[in-house]
């Protein structure tokens, strides 16, 4: 029950109606007015007079104290329009202060439990990558070699025109088998859990672009300490995003930065490839918001000025300590 100063709601209520109703007693009483067993219009005058001031009176007081309560109202659908969800101010006393507070506190628990769930079907997420990844290894690799072997034995038997059409076979099967190895590591990236985010994201500049492409990678020494699970969202957002550099830009340069700038740590990949069409949010991009929403980071996709796209991404570290590695900067 809702209780302000030893009184709940309702009490309060009651209690201002009581006394408005005891007072136009107590006037009825000790008034010289009275009523006639056939009332005049006078005495009909007053007492409608009277009724009136109650109901007025009554309105006042009751919306006075309800008021705070209207508030609180107005203020819970303006939060619940945000994203996150804001919490809702919180008033200098009485029963809206505790409301609001409440409301605060479930609010707070709600958003700790959504993100205990998102980091949790992140982290389901990745196991099944990474079960998928060894599929594609174990199974599907291990066939396509098996495959070389038996095409391999069977050019020796036969004449050289066959051998020539078996040779076009095995190249297909090889440049397959290629592939599923690649897709198996963006699937699982073993660099990230064994040498860190710096390696990791060195080696997959270095796996995605041809010399064709230049690549300028800048990443600050000094970063600070970072949750596995945010550095796994950094790299995702730039495998992400240099992938898609990689496939449909035509860029000639690709610029990969990682530093830290206030209280974040800022990713930006640029490229000055064809650039993003205007509107454009494709499931790469979706993915990318989900996996920075995750962290409360803010992803921006946006087309440079001239040519290209440029993505960043800012996650919030808040107060944290800086490596002590002493390891300059990668390029």
């Amino acid at each position: 029950m809702l209780r302000t100063h030893g009184f709940s709601l309702s009490s309060r209520v009651i209690l201002v109606n009581g006394v408005l109703f005891a007072l136009g007693t107590a006037l009825l009483a000790f008034s010289p007015a009275s009523v006639s067993p056939e009332p005049l219009l006078s005495e009909v005058v007053v007492l409608l007079v009277g009724l009136s001031v109650m109901i007025l009176a009554n309105s006042l007081l009751v919306r006075s104290m309800l008021r705070p309560l209207e508030q609180l109202s107005h203020d819970l659908d303006r939060a619940r329009s945000t994203e996150p969800i804001a919490k809702v101010p919180v008033a200098r006393a009485g029963i809206a202060r505790q409301l609001a507070t409440a409301v605060n506190d479930l609010l707070a628990r709600i958003e700790i439990g959504r993100k205990e769930s998102q980091l949790a079907a992140l982290a389901a997420q990745e196991a099944e990558r990474a079960r998928i990844a060894q599929e594609l290894h174990d199974s599907v690799g291990q066939s396509l070699t098996v495959v070389l072997l038996e095409l391999k034995a069977v050019a020796g038997r036969v004449d050289a025109d066959a051998q020539l059409s078996l040779e076009g076979t095995r190249e297909t099967v090889r440049a397959s088998l290629d592939e599923v190895r690649t897709v198996a590591r963006q699937l699982r990236p073993h660099v990230l859990e064994d040498l860190g985010l710096r390696s990791a994201l060195a080696s997959l500049t270095t796996k995605l672009f041809s010399e064709r492409t230049h690549v300028e990678r800048g990443i600050a020494p000094g970063l600070p300490e970072l949750d596995d699970h945010v550095e796994l969202v950094i790299f995702r957002v730039a495998q992400e995003a240099l992938t898609n550099v990689a496939r449909h830009a035509h860029a000639s340069t690709v610029d990969l930065r990682l530093s830290k700038v206030g209280n974040s740590v800022v990713l930006l990949v640029e490229d000055d490839g064809l650039g993003i069409a205007p509107g454009v949010r494709g499931t790469g991009i979706r993915g990318m918001e989900e996996r920075a929403a995750l962290v409360d980071a803010t992803l921006e996709v946006t087309r440079r000025e001239g040519r290209g796209t440029r993505v960043r991404l800012a996650v919030p570290i808040g107060d944290t300590t800086e490596r002590a590695d002493g390891a300059g900067e990668v390029r």
